[in-house]
C-alpha cells in the first residue's frame, strides 16, 4: 500500500489512469485502446520541438506552448499535439499570426490579444480555492490577464483587480474583500515596483510579485521594479521574472491547491 501511495503522490493525475483501467475492466475499451491511450499520455514526441506528454501525469500541470520566438507553424504543431494528449492546451506570448495558424489546427482555440494567451478546452475545468491578481496600473493589464487566464485554465478560482498602485493607494480598498479570502496573491507592478512590498506587509498569505516592463527610461525595461521587489524587506514576498504572469500563476495555483487540499502529508 505504501508503494501505491508513493506512486499516487508522484503522479498527480492518477485518476486518468484509473479511469482508463476501469473502462477496460467494464469492457468499454479494448486492450489495444488502453495501451494506445497510455502510450499517448506517456509520449515524448519530437515534432521539430519535443512534446512532453507525461508532464500532466507527473506534475498535475500540462505543458504550455511559449510562442515567443517560435514560428506560427511550430506553435500550431505543439498546441495541436498537446490538445490531442490532454484535451486542452494553453499558449502564452502569442501573436495574431500564431493564433491564426493554431486556429487552423484546433478550431475551438480562443485568443486574448491583450495578453497573447490562447486557450482550448474540451470541457471547462472546475475552479477551486481563490487567488487574487492585483495590478498596480492599467498599463500592467496584459501581464495581469496572462496570470488570471492561466489560473483559470489550471483550475484555480481567481479575481482580477486593476489600477490600485501606490500613486492612488486608497483605491486598494476595492481589493480588500478579495485579499481576505485568497490563499495566495499575485501583485503586478511596473515603474518603481512598490505595490508588492506594500501588500506583502499586511497580507497573511504568500504574495508573488511580478515586475513589468512598464516605465520610463531608468526603469530599464522592468529591471528597476524587479530589483525593488527582490530587495523588499516585506515577509512572504517571492518574485518572478519580468512580465512573467504565467510563472506567477503556476506558483500561485500550486499554493492554492495545497491550501484547498489541506497540504501534503
Amino acid at each position: 500500500m505504501q508503494a501505491v501511495s508513493n506512486i499516487k503522490s508522484l503522479i498527480m493525475n492518477y485518476e486518468k489512469l484509473t479511469e482508463l483501467l476501469k473502462k477496460f475492466k467494464e469492457g468499454e475499451l479494448s486492450e489495444e485502446e488502453v495501451v494506445g491511450a497510455i502510450n499517448k499520455l506517456l509520449s515524448y514526441e519530437s515534432i521539430e520541438i519535443k512534446i512532453d506528454g507525461l508532464r500532466e501525469l507527473r506534475k498535475g500541470l500540462p505543458e504550455t506552448v511559449f510562442c515567443l520566438r517560435k514560428t506560427p507553424k511550430q506553435a500550431a504543431k505543439a498546441f495541436k499535439k498537446l490538445y490531442e494528449i490532454n484535451g486542452r492546451a494553453l499558449a502564452t506570448k502569442a501573436s495574431k499570426e500564431h493564433f491564426e495558424e493554431i486556429k487552423e489546427e484546433v478550431s475551438s482555440a480562443r485568443y486574448f490579444p491583450a495578453s497573447g494567451v490562447i486557450i482550448a478546452d474540451e470541457e471547462e475545468k472546475e475552479r477551486l480555492g481563490y487567488v487574487t491578481v492585483i495590478g498596480a496600473g492599467s498599463s500592467d493589464y496584459p501581464v495581469c490577464e496572462e496570470a488570471h487566464l492561466t489560473l483559470g485554465f489550471l483550475g484555480s478560482e481567481s479575481f482580477l483587480v486593476l489600477d490600485v498602485g501606490v500613486a492612488g493607494v486608497h483605491r486598494l480598498n476595492s481589493a480588500l474583500e478579495h485579499i481576505e479570502k485568497s490563499n495566495c496573491l499575485i501583485v503586478v507592478a511596473g515603474m518603481e515596483g512598490a505595490l508588492p512590498s506594500l501588500i506583502a506587509g499586511f497580507s497573511p498569505v504568500p504574495v508573488i510579485g511580478v515586475p513589468t516592463s512598464v516605465g520610463y527610461g531608468v526603469s530599464f525595461g522592468g529591471v528597476a521594479p524587479l530589483l525593488a521587489m527582490l530587495n523588499s524587506c516585506a515577509e512572504g514576498l517571492s518574485v518572478v521574472n519580468i512580465d512573467n504572469g504565467f510563472g506567477a500563476a503556476v506558483s500561485a495555483h500550486l499554493i492554492n491547491m495545497l491550501a484547498v487540499k489541506g497540504g501534503r502529508s
